[in-house]
């Protein structure tokens, strides 16, 4: 616009204003003529999930001549600038995706300063870390795990909805090993206690949550129920029995394949490209089992990448096994380990972000299920 601007005033006797005057606010090869030009940016949010940036030149023309003619116009033509020039170039750009975390991505799980030998200990497992197994011979035989999951090994655990029995060690490095057990060695609390835990989160809970400013991190002793079985009652279920179901009244309108995975109806796949399907479930029995990794990425606590990837029936009439998403490509603030975009102290109104990331799962209580057009707001 600018450019445009000066090209129409200089048939008016203003053709001083050159093109590089008017980029980088140069000296007029007019004599005795000096321009300057002065940009500002001004950033609003409105609201706070966008930015809106406005452009605004200011132009001070300062005449050296004496000539009559000269004097009689730098009013006239400072007016006739600034009503070109003053004009707002204002563009919403959403900052969802541009997120980038002032503490380190690991959080929690630097382990007060034990960092990541806490949990895969270089050598001899858990002996590594000073701490002597419970029992069995396996300690450290899968991903180096640093920690004592053997007093978890074999027992049958039931959560709110869901019994799971875990497996009888961690060599195997199946999907209920490295996505339940591994994780209860530290955050178990009953009967694994070995793991330097607070019991307490390491971020702080939103304002708006409650008077607490923590929550209890230990499944198996949660500081209510006491330590013990009553306290698993109050988690969300894991294991090979708990699965995520198609169709059906809480459910999205879909199907499980043959191998487990899941394949997306047209509801579903409009949800995909308004949010997106982050989750991880792992085929176990050929259908889709919710593990702790299924919402939690343990290694990244408060960021999450995402690649803009929508679901397309004609691109790839595939089952869902890998993340797709119709939001943009870049770093959406998360937390809690949560591997979505997952804000909850998000003050945006109407921010529907941590409902979306449930509704994953629980489809039928999603906008598009319920002949919604509504999007994710953030």
């Amino acid at each position: 616009m600018a450019g445009g601007a000066a090209a129409g005033l200089g048939g008016r006797g203003t053709s001083f204003l050159t093109k590089d005057l008017q980029v980088a606010g140069k000296k007029s090869p007019a004599p005795g003529t000096t321009a300057s030009v002065v940009q500002r940016l001004s950033m609003k949010a409105e609201p706070k999930n966008t930015i809106v940036r406005s452009t605004v030149v200011d132009i001070t023309v300062q005449s050296t001549r004496t000539n009559s003619h000269q004097e009689a116009l730098p009013m006239k033509r400072n007016l006739l600038i600034a009503m070109m020039f003053v004009a707002t170039a204002g563009f919403a750009v959403a900052q969802n995706n541009a997120y980038s975390p002032s503490t380190d991505v690991l959080g929690a799980h630097l382990n007060y300063g034990r960092g990541c030998p806490a949990c895969h200990t270089p050598h001899s497992g858990a002996l590594g870390n000073g701490i002597q197994p419970a029992k069995g011979t396996d300690t450290g035989s899968f991903a180096l795990w640093g920690e004592d999951a053997s007093p978890l090994y074999g027992a049958t655990i039931t959560f709110a909805g869901g019994t799971e029995t875990l497996p009888t060690g961690i060599a195997s490095g199946s999907a209920e090993v490295k996505g339940i057990l591994l994780c209860l060695s530290c955050h178990d609390g009953n009967l694994a206690t070995g793991a330097m835990m607070k019991n307490k989160t390491y971020e702080a809970l939103p304002a708006a949550y409650g008077t607490n400013s923590t929550a209890p991190t230990l499944l198996g002793n949660n500081g209510v129920s006491g330590q013990g079985a009553a306290s698993y009652l109050t988690d969300h279920p894991v294991g090979a029995t708990t699965t995520i179901g198609c169709n059906g009244g809480y459910n999205w309108d879909c199907t499980v394949s043959a191998t487990g995975s899941i394949q997306p109806g047209p509801n579903m796949a409009k949800f995909i490209n308004n949010y997106g399907f982050f989750v991880k479930p792992a085929a176990i029995n050929n259908a889709p089992a919710v593990m702790c990794t299924t919402c939690h990425n343990q290694h990244i606590m408060n960021v999450v990448s995402v690649t803009n990837k929508p679901f397309s029936y004609t691109t790839g009439a595939v089952a869902v096994s890998g993340t797709q998403t119709g939001l943009a490509t870049g770093y959406y603030k998360t937390m809690f380990f949560v591997l979505a975009p997952y804000d909850p102290t998000s003050t945006t109104a109407g921010s529907n972000q941590t409902t979306q990331f449930c509704r994953q799962c629980h489809g039928g209580e999603s906008n598009e299920m319920n002949n919604g057009s509504a999007g994710t707001t953030f």
